[in-house]
């Protein structure tokens, strides 16, 4: 699961302005490998990107990565500027 964190960190890093502040933690379920991503609140949008493209455009790149396991895997953007 090293390579699909790579992966995904690699896609990520370049489009945000603090790459050092990009964290992502995987967390195994009995259907899912989730993998929770988190940037700065001000790169928030650059992830998610105009009506959603740039999201979808990352997970349709990760959902088609094939995995060892019967699990799938999920990836969630997370806000944590709702939180304050």
């Amino acid at each position: 699961m090293t390579d699909l964190t790579d992966l995904v960190l690699a896609i990520v890093r370049p489009l945000v302005t603090q790459p050092d502040q990009v964290s992502l933690e995987v967390v195994e379920s009995n259907d899912f490998f989730e993998y929770n991503l988190s940037v700065a609140p001000e790169d928030i949008g650059r992830i998610i990107g105009k009506q959603g493209r740039v999201a979808k455009a990352i997970r349709t790149i990760v959902y088609s990565v094939r995995t060892n396991q019967a699990k799938r895997v999920r990836l969630n953007i997370l806000d944590d500027t709702q939180n304050n």
